[in-house]
């Protein structure tokens, strides 16, 4: 057990507070973080939506060249 008659500790304050930062700076920052990733979440989804569109022009089935497939008679008979 420690003495009871124990003298406060000598060590200085330490100066921390001279460091704190305003609590509305950090919700303005959080504010203006979140706002930016939901703009580029909704442009990023756009964008992926348009691409998505894009090739499926690519593959419809007016653009592919029309290719000759043999008549049910000539597979019957083989």
């Amino acid at each position: 057990m420690p003495p009871a008659n124990q003298e406060p500790s000598t060590n200085p304050p330490s100066h921390i507070d001279l460091f704190t930062i305003p609590q509305s700076f950090l919700l303005q920052i959080g504010t203006a973080s979140i706002l930016l990733l939901l703009i580029t979440g909704k442009t990023t989804v756009r964008a992926l939506e348009s691409i998505g569109e894009a090739s499926e022009e690519l593959f419809r089935g007016d653009r592919l060249p029309i290719l000759d497939f043999p008549e049910e008679r000539e597979t019957n008979q083989t």
